[in-house]
């Protein structure tokens, strides 16, 4: 059996690419949840702080709010809704479930038909559910939330110092809240 060169250098191309990748995500600690959510007092409002910008908030120029809601049979309904750049609202509608073993820390969020992602909760103000600090474990999105429309610059930076201590690359984070200027 004849292999010519140039297939052997492909394959050894793809395999040092994947040894690569395989390399640059195991040197990320695994991400950690929050060891419990009460899911009826995550339920309610939450404005967006601040976000790792995503394509589907694209449009969003403004008031990033979503509403959650328990369900009879256990699931969430997620409202996300936001204000274009002519103050139109924008909103769509999605259904959450806790992933089993997680505390009901991690959710799988699906928007559009079967598909859904992972929105875990890695940190949470616990005593009275104030804020939240949410990603993925891709860390390629983030949300910080909260309650009212404004945090402090204090509050903000505590939560950005558990994102960096998470991994996460908190340049790429957008702060969205009332209180930035615009």
């Amino acid at each position: 059996m004849k292999i010519c060169r140039p297939s052997i250098l492909m394959l050894g191309a793809f395999t040092a690419a994947a040894l690569l990748a395989a390399c640059a995500t195991s040197r990320q600690p695994k991400l950690q949840t929050v060891d419990a959510v009460d899911l009826n007092r995550y339920a309610g409002k939450w404005y967006e702080i601040a976000s790792i910008p995503v394509w589907f908030q694209r449009g969003c120029a403004s008031g990033t709010h979503t509403e959650y809601t328990p369900n009879p049979d256990g699931s969430i309904r997620v409202v996300n809704t936001c204000y274009d750049k002519d103050g139109k609202p924008i909103s769509v509608t999605g259904r959450a479930t806790a992933a089993p073993n997680t505390g009901n820390a991690k959710l799988k969020v699906g928007f559009f038909g079967p598909f859904t992602g992972d929105y875990w909760i890695i940190a949470l103000d616990k005593a009275d559910y104030s804020w939240a600090l949410v990603g993925h474990p891709s860390r390629k999105y983030l949300w910080i939330l909260s309650r009212a429309p404004e945090i402090s610059d204090a509050l903000y930076e505590k939560i950005v110092a558990e994102a960096v201590l998470q991994g996460y690359d908190t340049t790429k984070l957008r702060r969205t809240d009332q209180s930035t200027p615009r």
